[in-house]
Formats: C-alpha cells, structure tokens, sequence
C-alpha cells in the first residue's frame, strides 16, 4: 500500500512504506530515499546491447533515469520512453516490454513487476523537461475507398499528424493517396491483432487511455487549415 500526504503540491512519505517486501523481493535495489526508491534497470538493443541505467521512482508517481551506457553519458532525469530510444531499441515504442529490472540477476520487463502500479502518466507528462512535455499520438487507421482495407497512419511528428489529417478530411480516401508509403490495394491489410496495437506506451492493445488518446494540441491542430476542428482549436486553445 502506497501512503501519501499532499503539503503544499509537494510528496512526503517514509522509504519503508513506498513497496512492500513481496513487490521488490529479489530486486536490485540502489538505493531509498525519503520519498523515491532506486533500482537498476536497462534496455536491450540487437545492435548496442545492453544499456545499463538507474531507475528512480517517486512516491508522486514520477519515472525518471539516469543512463549509465558509458562512463561519461550526459543522460540524466530522462523519461521511460527517451532512455528507451536513447538506448538504440529498434521496433515499436513499448518502453513497459522494452525497460526491465533485475531479479534475482535476471532481467524482468518492467510490465511484469509492481513497479508500474506507482507510475502516474499525467506526473510524468507534467515534467519540467521539454521532452516530458511530449504529447503522445497513438496510430490510427483510414479505410480505402476502393479496396475498403484499413491503413495505418502513424502520428509521430507533426508533418506526420498533417498526414493523417488531410487524409482524414479527404471525401474519398484511397491506398495510392498515401504519400509516404508505396502501398497499393493489392497489399494485404494488416492482420487483425496487429491493428489492435495501435502503439499506446503502457499497454499494446489499449483501447484508449490518458497516456495515447490526445484531444488536441499544436502537433495534431493547425493553424493554417480551414476545418472546423483546427479552427476551434486555434481560437480557444490557450497562448
């Protein structure tokens, strides 16, 4: 059980109580402190190998590392997902399967271990760092208008939100309208439990959760387009 006493916006609570014995048994733990605990923790890359890190967690709910990959590596107090695309991982972002910790010297995801039951998402979102303030776009799909199979679009980047947008207000969207994939309705459509993972950074097959569902913001929302979602937007959408 998790105890927290709110003074002032600010976390308090004793090391002793922030996990209970079963939850870190056989966990390498670095280090506790008056309201975080330290583990070890990594993530594998096929082409870099291990890089090796320090994970912090706080009893607000915040994640943060300290990369160790090299004597000298600058990388301090990034988020789950940067030291995950610090450390090299190819595939999918999926820094819950991709970031583990070591029990009993072997290494474990972090999805399997308590530790994601103290992670907040809307802490982490709120850092000080620009790169916690990063909105996430989960993917999401079109339907052709002529082979009627279902595309992926990948909302990353703004020039990638832009994509999917100008796609999405299309009257009839088709496969070769794609501009950034060489893709034909003679390709197959991905299969069914891949569409479900739709790239959420805490679950694969989330259906929709504050952590992959954005309502708007400047990377999805443009200022220079006519429609009426990006219109209201601009208009109220604070300076």
């Amino acid at each position: 059980m998790l105890y927290i006493v709110d003074k002032g916006n600010a976390y308090f609570k004793a090391a002793s109580t922030m996990f209970g014995k079963a939850e870190i048994e056989d966990m390498q733990v670095l280090k506790r402190g008056y309201n975080y605990i330290e583990v070890r923790c990594g993530c594998t890359s096929r082409k870099y190998g291990d890089a090796i890190g320090k994970l912090k967690i706080f009893a607000s709910g915040k994640f943060l590392i300290d990369c160790e990959c090299s004597p000298d590596c600058p990388e301090k107090k990034m988020t789950p997902y940067d030291f995950e695309k610090h450390s090299g991982k190819e595939g999918n972002r999926r820094w819950t399967h991709h970031i583990w910790v070591l029990m009993n010297e072997e290494k474990v995801p972090l999805y399997k271990t308590a530790l994601l039951n103290y992670y907040k998402h809307a802490t982490n979102e709120a850092s000080n760092s620009s790169r916690g303030k990063r909105t996430f776009h989960r993917d999401e799909f079109i339907r052709c208008a002529r082979c009627k199979k279902q595309r992926r679009f990948r909302l990353r980047t703004k020039e990638e939100c832009r994509i999917y947008h100008d796609a999405l207000g299309a009257r009839r969207w088709k496969c070769h309208d794609r501009p950034y994939d060489k893709i034909t309705c003679d390709d197959d459509e991905e299969r069914p439990s891949r569409i479900n993972c739709k790239g959420c950074p805490r679950f694969p097959t989330c259906e929709g959760c504050a952590a992959c569902v954005c309502v708007g913001c400047f990377k999805c929302r443009f200022k220079d387009c006519k429609c009426r979602i990006c219109v209201d937007f601009v208009k109220f959408a604070d300076p």
